[in-house]
C-alpha cells in the first residue's frame, strides 16, 4: 500500500494576492510556499484574490503568480468558501454550474489588511476549516498596534510611549500629543503592514504631512516614541510546544526599516544571528515567547522588538504572516537553527491539520 497515494493527500488551499498594498509581496511569498510544499503529502489548491477582491480558483502555471499574470489566465474559475461545516469545501462557479472541491486546511499567504487581520481567517473558521497560522483573535490583535501594545504592556513588557489620533482631532491637539512624546517620533497607521504609511518625524513642521500620510492607510493613527537602539526579531512556530528561531538584527545606515529597505536592503543589512551576547539573545527569545502567548498566537509568527541603547527590550509588533520567500527573515531565522524552508511549510501545515 502506498501511503502517499493521491486519495490520501491533504488538499491545502493556498491564498495569495489580496486587496492590500502588500499584494505584490504576497505573490512572492505564495510562490515560494507552493514551490516548496511536499507534494508527496499535500495537494496545493491555489486561490488567487485580485486587487479588487475577486476570488478565483487558479489551476495554471505557478510562474504566472510570480509574474502577476495569473488573473489573465483561462485557468481561473470564480470560487467561494462553502459555509457548511459538513463539506469543508470550496464552491466553484463554471458554466452556470456549481461544483465543490474538498479542502483539509487553508493557508492564507496574505500580508496586511484583508488577509493578515483576521478577516480571511474568520471566513474559514466559520466553515470549520482549519487555518494554518494565527486565528481570528490573534490576527486582529497583532494587526492593531495600539491594542497589541496595551496587552503586552499589561503583561509587564516595555512598549514605546504612544498616542492614538483620530481624524476628528484638530491640528493643535495633534501637535500637543506629539510634544508629550517628544521628537523624533513615528507616525503610523494603527492597522497596516510592511511599513506602509509610516514616517519618522524629526520636528513639528513635518508632523502634519506624516499624519496625513498615515491616515491614507487607516482611519486611526498612532504616534510613537522613537527608541534609540536597533530592531531585533525572533521567529516562532508552534501551538503548545514552541520552536524558537535564532534572533536577527537589522543594521540601518540611516532612517528606519521602511518598505524599500525591507525588500531591497539598499542601505541596511540583516544579521542572523544578531551581534549580541548569548545572555541577551536568550532574554529576547524568552520575551518573544511571552509576547506570542500574550497575543494568543498559534502556528507561526515573527515577533519584532527593539534593543535600546541601554540594553532594554522594547516590544514593536508581531507579524502573524511574515514574509515567506526563501530569503525572508522568518525562514532565515529558522534556517539558522537547522530548520529548512521545506520543513517550515510541512510543520505549520501539520500543526493545523492535526490540531
Amino acid at each position: 500500500m502506498n501511503y502517499h497515494k493521491e486519495s490520501e493527500k491533504k488538499r491545502i488551499a493556498v491564498l495569495f494576492g489580496g486587496c492590500s498594498p502588500e499584494y505584490g509581496v504576497s505573490l512572492q511569498s505564495a510562490y515560494a510556499v507552493v514551490s516548496n510544499m511536499n507534494t508527496q503529502k499535500y495537494i496545493p489548491v491555489l486561490i488567487g484574490i485580485t486587487r479588487q477582491g475577486e476570488w478565483y480558483l487558479f489551476h495554471g502555471d505557478r510562474e504566472e503568480i510570480l509574474s502577476d499574470t495569473w488573473y489573465h489566465s483561462d485557468f481561473c474559475v470564480p470560487v467561494a468558501v462553502s459555509p457548511s461545516h459538513l463539506e469543508h469545501a470550496l464552491l466553484c462557479y463554471r458554466d452556470n454550474e456549481i461544483s465543490t472541491i474538498h479542502i483539509d486546511a487553508a493557508f492564507p499567504v496574505l500580508h496586511g489588511k484583508n488577509g493578515e487581520d483576521g478577516t480571511v481567517q474568520g471566513v474559514f473558521e466559520l466553515a470549520g476549516i482549519p487555518v494554518i497560522g494565527c486565528g481570528v483573535l490573534s490576527s486582529a490583535l497583532c494587526m492593531d498596534k495600539d491594542r497589541a501594545h496595551s496587552l503586552v504592556k499589561a503583561a509587564g513588557i516595555t512598549v514605546p510611549e504612544s498616542r492614538v489620533l483620530k481624524r476628528s482631532m484638530d491640528t493643535q491637539t495633534v501637535i500637543l500629543q506629539a510634544e508629550e512624546i517628544g521628537y523624533p517620533l513615528f507616525a503610523k497607521p494603527v492597522k497596516a503592514g510592511s511599513s506602509f504609511g509610516i514616517t519618522k518625524v524629526s520636528d513639528r513642521s513635518a508632523l502634519p504631512a506624516a499624519v496625513k500620510l498615515a491616515f491614507a492607510y487607516d482611519d486611526t493613527v498612532i504616534i510613537e516614541e522613537n527608541i534609540d537602539g536597533f530592531e531585533v526579531g525572533c521567529a516562532i512556530m508552534g501551538n503548545d510546544v514552541l520552536t524558537i528561531g535564532e534572533v536577527d538584527e537589522i543594521e540601518l545606515a540611516d532612517g528606519f526599516f521602511d518598505f524599500t529597505e525591507k525588500y531591497s536592503l539598499k542601505t541596511s543589512a540583516i544579521h542572523v544571528p544578531a551581534r549580541i551576547s548569548r545572555e541577551k539573545r536568550e532574554q529576547i527569545q524568552l520575551t518573544a515567547q511571552r509576547i506570542y502567548r500574550t497575543l494568543d498566537c498559534r502556528g507561526f509568527a515573527r515577533v519584532d522588538m527593539f534593543l535600546s541603547a541601554s540594553g532594554e527590550i522594547v516590544f514593536n509588533e508581531v507579524n502573524t504572516i511574515p514574509g515567506f520567500t526563501l530569503h525572508s527573515r522568518f525562514p532565515e531565522m529558522m534556517k539558522a537553527i537547522g530548520v529548512p524552508f521545506e520543513q517550515i511549510i510541512e510543520t505549520v501545515i501539520e500543526q493545523a491539520v492535526e490540531a
